[in-house]
Order: structure tokens, then C-alpha cells, then sequence
């Protein structure tokens, strides 16, 4: 059998998409692993290079297989769509990446530890928490509004529009009590809540701030 020297991997939920090929470009290998078989296989193999495209999961396998002694590059899919040579499917995704690795040109993704990940869900947890605020400060329709049904309804889509404003204004110059409408009070339920989150996620933050150099 001949060596492999590079591997695409494309990752999945359950069954993943294996394309290797030797030095020569020959394909060696196209098949589908089950998730608990993906270490088995690899362990088998000698050390060899191994493409990945970049997402959450793609930095735990990362680290596993850079720990049985592969090298594993990761690639945003954006640069690993454009060598994918026909219909889309696993095992011409898992081509396109076996093929995009070996680009002298191709910009790889830094392998992320547990602890920048964490790093990283405290801070998109802070964005959203910050962003329902924003929300509630923006979106206050008033009954006459037109698109009051609409803020009321996907708030996350309103963005206080200058309509929205200019009537709110009026009617609450006029003593119109009758503005806090269905859209109005769940904002503020989400303010509130944004706001008893944030300061939790900011205690969360601050000691890995301070410990790494890149945060300080």
C-alpha cells in the first residue's frame, strides 16, 4: 500500500468524509468514518499532513490529532469552497479541502485551546447580552405605528427606525400612555435581562484578560 501523505477530513455530526492521497496526488483513500473510528483510523497511519475547514469542533480535532503526530492545518471554507469541482456532497468537500491544504497561497487558522475557546464564548455571550439592550433602548413603537406589528414581532429585526422615533416623541410630548404596547414591554424584559447578565460575563472575563499578553 502506498504512503499517505496528505489527508482532506470533512467533519460532520456522525459520519465523516476521509480523502487521501499520496505524494504523487494519486487518491489512496475515499471512504466514511463513524465518529467513534476517526482516532482508530488515524492512529494507523503514519504522520501525514491533514486539512480541516475552521469551525468550533475543528479545533478539538485539531488537538487530537496533533497529538498522535499529524500536522493539521485549518482553512476558513470561503477559501476552501472554490475547489470544490462539482455538485456539493461530502466526499467532494472532503476533495476540495485534500486539494485547497496543499496551496502554497492558502491561509491557515491558528489551532485554538480550550481555554481561548471559553475565552471566545464569554465574549460572544457579552455581544449578545449588549446587543438585547441595545434593543430595548431602540425599539419603541408607538400604537399608530405602522410597523409597530413588526417590532413587536421580530424585535431582533428593528432597529428604531427614524418613523418609530419621530411618532414615539409625538405621542409622548402628547401624554399618550397608551405607547407602552406588547412590542415595548418585552424590550424591556429583554434590557433587564441583558443587563443582570452582563456583569456576571465581565467577572468571567477579567481573569483571562489579565492572563493572557495579546488581552492586556
Amino acid at each position: 500500500m502506498q504512503t499517505i501523505t496528505t489527508i482532506g477530513l470533512d467533519l460532520a455530526k456522525s459520519v465523516f468524509q476521509v480523502h487521501g492521497v499520496d505524494a504523487g496526488g494519486q487518491v489512496i483513500v475515499r471512504r466514511q468514518l463513524k465518529r467513534r473510528y476517526v482516532l482508530t483510523f488515524f492512529q494507523k497511519l503514519s504522520p501525514c499532513l491533514v486539512g480541516i475547514e475552521a469551525c468550533a469542533s475543528a479545533h478539538h480535532w485539531s488537538r487530537e490529532l496533533q497529538a498522535l503526530g499529524h500536522t493539521v492545518r485549518l482553512m476558513p471554507p470561503a477559501y476552501v469552497k472554490p475547489y470544490v469541482k462539482r455538485q456539493k456532497n461530502d466526499a467532494t468537500d472532503a476533495e476540495a479541502i485534500c486539494e485547497a491544504v496543499t496551496r502554497a497561497n492558502m491561509r491557515f487558522v491558528p489551532t485554538k485551546t480550550p481555554g481561548q475557546q471559553s475565552g471566545l464564548l464569554l465574549h460572544r455571550a457579552r455581544h449578545l447580552f449588549i446587543r438585547q439592550q441595545d434593543l430595548g433602548d431602540q425599539c419603541n413603537p408607538g400604537p399608530s405605528c405602522r410597523v409597530r406589528d413588526r417590532c413587536a414581532g421580530r424585535a431582533s429585526r428593528c432597529r428604531g427606525t427614524a418613523q418609530c422615533r419621530r411618532r414615539s416623541k409625538r405621542q409622548a410630548s402628547a401624554g399618550d400612555s397608551s405607547c407602552v404596547s406588547v412590542g415595548i414591554r418585552s424590550s424591556i424584559a429583554q434590557d433587564q435581562g441583558a443587563g443582570t447578565g452582563i456583569r456576571p460575563t465581565d467577572q468571567g472575563m477579567a481573569p483571562i484578560q489579565r492572563a493572557e499578553h495579546e488581552a492586556r
